[in-house]
């Protein structure tokens, strides 16, 4: 409960944004949704001032998408720390570690203030952390303290502008439409990119799309150089195009399925609703905390190994060697080895126990953070039955149970679907990400099922936006 006080004392110093006095319109909230949107791209280009190197290896490149950040700009943290606050106060709101009540307002906005505090702490940690552990080259305590309040304005206006959003000045909330933003960035970029590299066989372009064209004006074999652009090892090819249209196609039609519970009320029989228990019951959050645990091995294992390689408790942790291309480096074996995704069919053709070990993996992971999350999130069986008897809404079926006991028939009904939903649906999540890795697509599995989740939650806030003006 000391928390709770604390929070209470410091709340009005927090960064903020005021309720809306006023139900904002669908034009109004486009306009602050492209506010928060461009704030958020213009400060992705703006490069940290002090940096002296970015040659090292980069720590965070495997979950850098979904953490919407950019490596050596303002957006440095991306969203990190408010996702680090989220999980965080989950668990500990699910462990009963703190007694909160969000059916009542005074309650929720107590836990968005502890929410908001405990992002601006873990923004002034991660800022410090990433300054003074080298990330940045060798910098003095001046140029030190000022890349470190870089790092805590940037979180702050990140922080300010998913509330902006959270608070229905726009749609969703900046923590989608970051994401959302930073994979579509990332496919357009790799389709259409002018940059150029020299790999030995002479000028080739980054862009697919644009490589493609370069190829087929330059090469006398139109043959081969059809080849290369759908093929190309080194570099985005067309077939990494090719795949990522597929799985977008592929998750937003699974991701439509799913069941319904109906239910009535209990003072007006005639008051019917159904609720709604999709395929992938949690979204896409099995899949960032799989992430998040393959980024801490990846990333302890890969800074273990630049000081104790010569360790054989270290190399079983992981062996790492520079890639292809730039300064990051990959991991060649060890668990780190094992966690990562091939890098497309001939890696997996190459080493088939890697590909086998990787899928049990994912799988796995997948399915057992989809069950607990459920569990801490408040949207288990049990949890849901609570809410709605509360209102007085009761199971429509007579199959369920007793009359007398109508949370427990709900709970049953509930009980049918919710944790079937949960593992089988993490397991499908886990199955989209690997046949996008296997496909090479742009953003990569784990990417693009957010990616697509969030622009599917967009599209039912429109439709719920449009179906209400035409009722008023």
């Amino acid at each position: 409960m000391k928390i709770l006080e604390l929070v209470d004392e410091v709340a009005p110093f927090l960064p903020s944004v005021k309720e809306p006095q006023f139900a904002v319109s669908a034009t109004d909230k486009i306009k602050y949704t492209a506010f928060a949107l461009g704030i958020f791209l213009v400060c992705c280009q703006i490069p940290l001032y002090g940096v002296t190197n970015l040659n090292s290896g980069d720590p965070f490149q495997l979950i850098r998408m979904i953490l919407a950040s950019n490596r050596g700009t303002l957006m440095e943290l991306g969203i990190s720390p408010i996702i680090t606050s989220g999980l965080v106060l989950q668990l500990i709101k699910g462990s009963k570690l703190i007694s909160i009540d969000l059916s009542l307002k005074a309650d929720r906005d107590r836990y968005q203030a502890l929410t908001k505090l405990t992002a601006l702490v873990i923004t002034f940690a991660e800022a410090i952390a990433y300054t003074w552990s080298g990330m940045y080259g060798p910098v003095g305590i001046i140029t030190g303290t000022i890349i470190v309040l870089q790092l805590c304005a940037s979180g702050v206006a990140v922080i300010l502008l998913d509330d902006l959003l959270t608070k229905e000045y726009g749609f969703g909330s900046g923590i989608s439409l970051f994401i959302a933003s930073n994979v579509c960035e990332r496919i357009v970029w790799t389709t259409i990119s002018p940059y150029t590299y020299n790999t030995g066989r002479g000028t080739e372009f980054e862009g697919s799309v644009v490589a493609f064209v370069h190829l087929m004006l330059t090469r006398e074999n139109k043959l081969m150089a059809l080849q290369e652009a759908l093929f190309r090892s080194n570099l985005p090819n067309l077939m990494s195009l090719f795949g990522t249209f597929a799985i977008f196609c592929l998750v937003v039609y699974v991701h439509g399925w799913k069941v319904s519970v109906k239910m009535t009320h209990a003072k007006n029989r005639g008051a019917v609703q159904a609720h709604e228990i999709k395929l992938f019951y949690t979204n896409s959050m099995p899949i960032m905390l799989q992430m998040a645990l393959v980024t801490n091995i990846t990333f302890f294992s890969q800074q273990l190994y630049k000081r104790y390689g010569n360790s054989l408790l270290i190399q079983m942790l992981g062996k790492w060697k520079r890639g292809p291309r730039g300064p990051d480096t990959i991991p060649v074996s060890g668990l780190a080895y094992f966690v990562t995704p091939p890098d497309g069919i001939t890696a997996i053709w190459n080493d088939f126990g890697h590909f086998v070990i990787y899928c049990i993996f994912v799988l796995t992971v997948c399915a057992i953070f989809s069950k607990t999350w459920v569990e801490i999130s408040g949207t288990s069986a049990r949890d849901i039955a609570q809410r709605y008897t509360e209102n007085k809404w009761l199971v429509a079926s007579r199959s369920h149970g007793s009359a007398n006991n109508p949370k427990q028939a709900m709970q049953n009904a509930l009980n049918e679907y919710i944790p079937t939903a949960a593992a089988f649906g993490g397991i499908c999540l886990g199955v989209l990400c690997i046949l996008a890795d296997v496909l090479g697509a742009i953003g990569g599995g784990q990417g693009i099922m957010i990616c697509v989740s969030i622009i599917y939650d967009y599209w039912k806030e429109l439709q719920k936006d449009q179906t209400y003006k035409k009722m008023v």
